[in-house]
């Protein structure tokens, strides 16, 4: 199991960036990944062309982008890099300002998820955000996403409303129902995404009734026939056209609160 901290080294955090617009941000947190031997320049160019392609759907919570780009021969093997910008920069996004970016490099779709749903999980904790955000050595931050729990100590905020524990209705009897959550490029931030809803569920306890699949855009649309609903970002959802089944907009993807809304639209509780 490949672990955050395995795939964040020191030497590819940056706590004090300067960027004067999105793609300048997106090379520095580029530029650390090719320090660190994990990708080439190509794969910067790639990460900012995903944006310019897909729109700032990579702004996955207020003020938090996660850049990244499909696995290709620019990536040397699976890492990251973590820049916190002196000055927050615009991506055109709901969430913007933006001044913590976080780069991946994936060397294929499975190696990174666990380390993603490792990252979700912090950032899913209370007052994360503020957190990270107030770090002041690499050594300090590395220590923090290894121990989520002391991210949490002592901080709060609101929570999801109560959990639900009826039966989703339409729920087949060969299986359980099935809810994509979609990205670009089905490697990052829907793995966010779907930790989320997965948390959500959980606390539903409607995890035996319903599973949760990432997915690309590509893909995305031949996997609707088998989905009751989509959870994408506003940018992705005009990209996915008329699915003929339920797209849900979600603007935070660390929000439960927000998903947990989205769930009770789809299933009328």
């Amino acid at each position: 199991m490949t672990s955050l901290v395995d795939l964040l080294p020191a030497e590819a955090i940056e706590l004090h960036g300067h960027a004067d617009d999105w793609r300048a941000a997106i090379r520095v947190a580029g530029d650390l990944l090719v320090a660190t031997g994990v990708t080439t320049p190509e794969y910067t160019s790639e990460m900012i062309g995903n944006v310019e392609e897909n729109g700032p759907y990579i702004v996955i919570a207020p003020g938090f982008a996660f850049a990244h780009a499909r696995p290709s021969p620019a990536v040397h093997r699976t890492g990251m890099s973590w820049v916190r910008l002196d000055k927050p920069v615009e991506f055109d996004s709901p969430n913007d300002p933006v001044d913590l970016v976080v780069a991946l490099a994936a060397a294929d779709s499975e190696v990174h998820t666990d380390a993603m749903a490792a990252l979700a999980k912090v950032l899913l904790e209370p007052g994360a955000e503020e957190v990270l955000r107030a770090v002041q050595t690499p050594r300090q931050l590395r220590a923090l996403l290894l121990d989520e729990s002391a991210i949490a100590a002592g901080k709060s905020e609101k929570q999801a409303p109560a959990k639900v524990s009826a039966v989703p209705t339409g729920r087949p009897r060969s299986g359980p129902l099935k809810i994509l959550t979609v990205c670009g490029n089905g490697v990052g931030t829907s793995l966010f995404l779907k930790s989320t809803l997965e948390s959500v569920l959980d606390r539903w306890h409607w995890s035996p009734y319903i599973t949760v699949e990432a997915t690309d855009t590509i893909s995305a649309k031949g996997k609707a026939g088998e989905a009751v609903a989509v959870l994408t970002s506003g940018e992705i959802a005009k990209t996915l056209g008329d699915l003929s089944i339920p797209v849900r907009v979600i603007e935070n993807f660390t929000s439960a609160g927000e998903v947990d809304h989205a769930l009770r639209e789809l299933f009328d509780v």
